[in-house]
């Protein structure tokens, strides 16, 4: 047995951590949403807690520092707040609830139920922030994804692990289309983040459009507009990192972050609250770097783990394609399925417009013949629309483009096709078949008959032949 000397010699040569004083300090000045503190000493990225008065406490982060203070931007409501309110610095690493038993359950952007079933039996409690995957050593993506939309599973495959955006503006069946997702994919965790959105909306979708049977699998993370643009920022950090705890543990998870743009105005509302420069039309530079962060988040682990395939809604405000926050999206993006107003005006549901939506990942994930005929369905489509004008004046003469004539006969069966019910699922399998059935009849295209009074080989409108 080692004597009590010996132990303490031992213990003398272990070096002490370092313990940081907590150094309190004062509210100075209060700018919309964007406190000031002198006096304490804290980093950024940690939290603090403010004294209103002697009852009620808020919490608030570290956003960013100059000349002497500190800027914090409130998690909590700061109603009340007065003058020379006490700061005390809680300390960095802010921890997160996370495990099975979130499955089923809806978190606010801290980890806080919504749902009134009682406290959380977390499993563990992690960081926010995960450390980044080495992208030699992520698994590339082979393996397709059933997400039970026939438009979706046939022309715009989506692979497992892979990012995709959802390109729509308001009112065009975005959050009813991500509903269908929840309940029909073959995903084995779905986690939802509802950013920015409305209060009511939030109830609908975990109530109609999400369901009993997709919450049952699915852990909801909402941060509605009323909250503060740093507890939309947690939202949705806390969904990726829910998600990413999943993957960790061997699962196939399904992202639905609605929206990436919503997540945008809240960053570009703090950046410009704490003095950073506005850039392209409005947003500063910080918005455009922290989208990349957070969609990188997503997608295949290391080999032999799981898996983040991710839907990031993307808002065009005024349907506007070449929004700034659409167009870096679909920079850092796999892919983007875009919705069309158009069609959602006729009745069209789910309003995919094909021609202008892509995934980048289907040429790895599908058969040679089902990438031939995707591109065959698009062609055909895409031939459609641009003679749609002279189609529907009455301009265009049968027999005087065999495709178009084709295309002509075709198109309705393909909106028919495209076109799904709300609780009506339809398997991968289920629409490579049907893709290939509404394809059958233009597999080859025929030659066009002649026109009265012209002769086969003879084009329309040239001189008769004379012999």
């Amino acid at each position: 047995m080692r004597t009590i000397v010996e132990r303490l010699k031992t213990y003398q040569k272990q070096p002490l951590s370092p313990v940081r004083p907590v150094i309190e300090g004062r509210v100075t000045r209060l700018v919309g949403l964007t406190l000031e503190a002198r006096g304490c000493r804290a980093a950024v990225g940690e939290y603090c807690k403010i004294l209103i008065d002697d009852h009620h406490s808020a919490e608030a982060e570290v956003v960013g520092f100059g000349q002497g203070s500190i800027f914090l931007m409130p998690v909590d409501r700061i109603e009340g707040l007065h003058p020379g309110a006490k700061v005390i610095p809680l300390g960095a690493g802010s921890k997160v609830p996370v495990g099975f038993n979130l499955l089923g359950r809806v978190l606010n952007g801290v980890g806080v139920p919504l749902d009134g079933k009682g406290a959380l039996d977390a499993e563990e409690e992690v960081n926010l922030s995960a450390p980044a995957i080495n992208p030699l050593c992520r698994q590339p993506i082979h393996d397709t994804l059933d997400v039970g939309i026939r438009a979706i599973n046939s022309v715009l495959t989506v692979g497992r692990g892979q990012r995709l955006g959802l390109f729509a503006g308001s009112g065009v069946g975005k959050s009813v289309l991500l509903g269908m997702m929840t309940r029909f994919t073959e995903a084995e965790i779905i986690v939802v983040g509802l950013i920015g959105e409305r209060g009511r909306e939030v109830k609908e979708f975990i109530e109609q459009s999400l369901g009993a049977e997709g919450l049952a699998r699915a852990v909801v993370v909402a941060s509605p507009a009323d909250e503060s643009p740093l507890m939309r920022l947690r939202a949705s950090e806390l969904a990726s990192r829910v998600a990413e705890y999943f993957r960790d543990k061997g699962k196939n998870v399904l992202l639905l972050m609605d929206s990436l743009t919503r997540y945008a105005q809240a960053q570009r509302e703090i950046a410009l609250a704490v003095g950073e420069p506005p850039a392209t039309k409005g947003y500063p530079p910080s918005v455009f770097a922290r989208l990349p962060k957070l969609v990188e988040r997503a997608g295949n682990g290391e080999e032999g783990g799981g898996s983040i395939t991710a839907f990031y809604t993307v808002l065009t405000e005024g349907d506007d394609q070449q929004d700034p926050i659409a167009d870096a999206a679909r920079a850092i993006l796999d892919g983007h399925v875009v919705l069309s107003r158009q069609l959602a005006e006729e009745g069209h549901y789910p309003a995919i417009d094909v021609e202008a939506s892509i995934s980048r990942a289907m040429p790895q994930v599908v058969k040679p013949d089902h990438l031939a005929k995707a591109q065959q369905f698009k062609q055909i489509y895409s031939r459609y629309l641009q003679n749609r004008d002279l189609i529907s004046v009455g301009a265009y003469v049968k027999g005087s483009d065999p495709n178009i004539d084709i295309a002509i006969e075709r198109v309705p069966h393909f909106r028919k096709f495209l076109q799904q019910g709300l609780d009506e699922k339809v398997n991968f399998t289920e629409s490579w078949q049907g893709l290939h059935t509404v394809l059958e009849p233009a597999s080859q295209p025929k030659p066009a008959a002649a026109p009265p009074g012209v002769r086969p080989g003879q084009t329309p409108g040239a001189a008769p032949v004379r012999r």
